[in-house]
């Protein structure tokens, strides 16, 4: 990680916001005295933007309208297009706890999406993420044969919140460890 973080202010700046949902995970390591995630320990350097964070996903993360498996593939194939090693290492981690998949990579991968809703929704995930300015009208209608107004909104929101964060932990060099590999408590 490119910045330096200091584990007293990083612990206190996580207690502020560890019983936010968007945190489970991480509330796990911490209860268990082990560090949080690089990500949220670079956040910690600001507590204001750690909490906004968590206010930022609220909404969709890891509720909202969308389940949970749909999202965690989209924010696989999106972190898998940025090349963010720890959105992708960590959600591959996430998948297989939540037993979303044996095999996240694998799960994502084009010749394996069986269901036409999982489909249209991850190659709206990899035209949003090379260029949004390029969603033609044949992808939106194909996307609105599956989707609701709301629940497209929502799956635009995780692209773009995933996007940002792919940036941030690519900037910042943020790498993943392995911390969520250890079965939930």
């Amino acid at each position: 990680m490119r910045v330096r973080v200091e584990p007293e202010a990083v612990t206190k700046a996580f207690a502020a916001v560890q019983d936010d949902a968007s945190f489970t995970e991480s509330r796990r390591l911490h209860a268990a005295g082990l560090p949080i995630v690089e990500m949220l320990q670079a956040l910690s350097l600001r507590p204001e933007i750690l909490a906004s964070f968590a206010t930022f996903g609220a909404g969709v993360y890891p509720g909202g309208l969308l389940d949970r498996t749909l999202k965690e593939k989209v924010i696989l194939k999106a972190s898998l297009l940025n090349d963010c090693q720890f959105c992708t290492r960590s959600h591959e981690s996430l998948m297989r706890q939540l037993g979303i998949a044996s095999d996240p990579i694998a799960a994502v991968a084009d010749t394996a999406v069986q269901d036409e809703r999982e489909q249209v929704a991850l190659e709206y995930t990899v035209v949003v993420t090379r260029d949004a300015n390029r969603v033609d009208d044949h992808l939106f209608a194909r996307l609105r044969r599956h989707f609701d107004d709301r629940e497209i909104v929502e799956l635009t929101y995780v692209i773009g919140l995933i996007n940002m964060l792919n940036r941030f932990n690519n900037a910042l060099d943020i790498r993943y460890g392995g911390e969520y590999e250890q079965p939930p408590a």
